[in-house]
């Protein structure tokens, strides 16, 4: 799978806004699979929105996105196999476990076990935490129960919305390594954002949004 993104332009930003990106108001970038891709910029710059954009669940932009050639806005049918999201505000369930948070996805896909699951709950460090509510979590917390919800399903292009903003050095060096290892398992893109450079990842491209 390839996204490509021609002239894309959130409908909220002005063209100055965006004049020196590499992205928005570009003819085509194309994101391949296989790759890393960290998009850098300041807040307020749409990092957000892009992968918004990316997954669907914004619509509100000019342009158009190509997911393997077809330009089609609505990527809904992807979203069980092939592009996973790690949100920035989490989206968890705040009355379901952790568990429960994690299972959910995975019951439309089948794809970890119970037994998968749990080992990954424990690698996180959060074993003692698997059955209680999320709403009892830190945000440190919720933040590994959400990127271990995305990781429990296929994908063929992972987003990651600055997923480590809560998280100590040891928690990020345990994660980093989970990511690393699905991400491969699985020949699929990483495509993540921050404020500044990043060095958890070996990218291969960086993109100034």
């Amino acid at each position: 799978m390839s996204i490509e993104l021609n002239n894309i332009k959130p409908t909220y930003m002005s063209d100055a806004e965006i004049s020196a990106s590499d992205i928005y108001l570009q003819e085509s970038v194309l994101l391949e699979r296989c790759k890393k891709y960290l998009i850098k910029a300041n807040s307020g710059h749409g990092k957000t929105s892009l992968l918004n954009f990316i997954y669907g669940s914004n619509t509100n932009f000019n342009g158009s996105i190509n997911y393997n050639g077809i330009s089609d806005n609505n990527v809904f049918d992807f979203r069980k196999s092939k592009i996973s999201y790690v949100f920035q505000d989490f989206k968890l369930f705040p009355n379901l476990t952790v568990f429960e948070n994690i299972q959910l996805k995975n019951t439309l896909t089948n794809y970890k076990t119970v037994k998968e699951i749990d080992n990954l709950i424990e690698e996180v460090l959060l074993g003692h935490k698997k059955d209680s509510l999320v709403n009892k979590l830190s945000l440190g917390q919720k933040q590994r129960v959400s990127i271990l919800r995305a990781l429990c399903q296929p994908f063929e292009f992972l987003l990651l919305d600055e997923p480590f903003s809560h998280l100590d050095k040891e928690n990020i060096n345990i994660i980093t390594k989970i990511i690393i290892r699905e991400v491969k398992k699985q020949n699929a893109s990483l495509i993540m954002t921050s404020l500044d450079e990043s060095h958890f990842f070996d990218f291969d491209k960086i993109l100034n949004l």
